[in-house]
């Protein structure tokens, strides 16, 4: 049987049933959006990005409940590809799908090699970033129940899943250096006003924690 892009989402939908909620189907949804956005800026191929959106965070839960130790771009690559099997879009295209996949990852050992690779890339980071960014890091930080914050040790020298990992550790690690990372001229315009603006929430948090503010 022939599988739709409808199929495919439901498909994804129900890949989030136990997921965490910082990286739930709502951020799916807005992945998709952005890619669909900077896609056509970009001139991308908007099948393959449509579904590679879609599918990009399906192996999620695997990695959530191995606290990490599973890949979820690897994982949800081999998801992908028998799923893709049914997909009525050539070999090239389900190649790339899974090549999105495969490279969307901030810490992956897969570098993205396609144009769609890039904007889905850049999408993902950017719902990392910015108010929507900030959002997330502090809901990440209590689902694994750490701190607000914690002045008092350097967030180098701290674990990633552990009381230590706060969504100030989370910015300073990680998100403080996305802008950099971005791949397309869309996504960078995007990324450099969403970061001036988390620049300045933690400033202003930082000031706040202190009590001088």
């Amino acid at each position: 049987m022939t599988m739709t892009m409808e199929d495919i989402k439901r498909f994804a939908m129900r890949c989030f049933p136990n997921g965490s909620s910082s990286h739930a189907w709502e951020h799916t949804q807005r992945v998709c959006n952005l890619c669909m956005h900077i896609g056509q800026a970009e001139r991308a191929d908007m099948d393959v990005l449509e579904i590679a959106a879609y599918l990009h965070d399906i192996g999620r839960p695997y990695q959530d409940e191995a606290e990490g130790a599973i890949c979820h771009a690897k994982k949800g690559a081999e998801m992908a590809g028998a799923l893709l099997e049914k997909c009525p879009i050539s070999p090239e295209q389900k190649a790339n799908v899974i090549h999105c996949i495969r490279s969307h990852r901030f810490r992956g050992d897969c570098q993205p090699q396609t144009l769609e690779a890039m904007v889905l890339f850049d999408a993902d980071k950017l719902d990392a970033i910015g108010a929507i960014g900030i959002g997330r890091a502090f809901q990440f930080a209590g689902e694994l129940r750490a701190k607000l914050h914690n002045p008092l040790v350097n967030p180098e020298e701290t674990e990633p899943y552990s009381e230590e990992d706060t969504a100030y550790r989370e910015f300073k690690l990680k998100l403080s250096k996305i802008k950099d990372r971005m791949l397309t001229d869309e996504g960078r315009r995007m990324a450099r006003e969403r970061h001036a603006f988390m620049e300045l929430f933690f400033e202003r948090f930082l000031k706040e924690h202190e009590g001088v503010k």
